[in-house]
């Protein structure tokens, strides 16, 4: 029997390495030393920050675009109604001119 309950000794043994490896690395993987946690979280934290603050940039840009464009395009309308309103004005002129000059034609011939 003595045989027997080495056997068993060396199993326990063989087990409590087997348990001891998982959970060294069950601790490596779930609870990191800080350092070594800071030294994964940083570079990634610089890289997070500077795609951030890429996307703000561009999202700002497009922004003023478009508040540029919308006010360009008021300021198309404005200017269209004002020359449509000029030149509504000079053509009426005309017309005037125009009826004013055969109402002294007909005139001077009667």
């Amino acid at each position: 029997m003595t045989g027997e309950g080495a056997g068993d000794e060396a199993a326990a043994e063989d087990e409590e390495t087997d348990a001891e490896k998982a959970q060294s690395r069950s601790e490596w993987i779930y609870e990191p030393e800080p350092e070594e946690l800071l030294a994964r979280l940083i570079p990634e934290y610089v890289t997070i920050s500077v795609y951030r603050a890429l996307l703000e940039s561009a999202a700002s840009e497009l922004g003023a675009r478009m508040t540029a464009m919308r006010n360009a395009a008021e300021n198309a309308e404005t200017m269209i109604g004002d020359l449509t309103l000029e030149m509504n004005r000079a053509r009426q002129a005309e017309i005037t001119q125009e009826i004013l000059e055969v109402v002294g034609g007909a005139e001077a011939l009667g």
